[in-house]
């Protein structure tokens, strides 16, 4: 993500690209957070395919991971920042289980 920052200034950067930057010269740690941001958008998408590929509904998953449907709709569509067990609840409600490691910055 580093890399990304370091290569936006081009000619053909957009207000997201200037976001970035701004936001790197005030947070150095700014990128990292993106990219942690990015893993958890990927993780949440791959369990809601997941779901869809089990023929399993947002209401099914839900009575499972004892929650509503609309919390269930609000993970898959990233609009909430999930916990480390509700993802957990989302995984095992789909016969899956979340493996976490720890891994240096880099």
């Amino acid at each position: 993500m580093r890399d990304t920052v370091n290569n936006i200034m081009s000619d053909d950067t957009d207000f997201l690209d200037e976001v970035i930057v701004q936001r790197t010269s005030d947070d150095p740690n700014f990128p990292d957070l993106v990219g942690d941001a990015l893993r958890r958008r990927e993780l949440l998408r791959g369990l809601a395919a997941r779901r869809a590929e089990l023929g399993l509904s947002q209401t099914i998953v839900a009575a499972r991971m004892g929650t509503s449907q609309s919390s269930v709709a609000r993970l898959e569509a990233g609009d909430a920042d999930a916990r480390l067990s509700t993802v957990e609840r989302f995984a095992a409600a789909l016969g899956q289980r979340v493996e976490w490691r720890l891994a240096e910055r880099g």
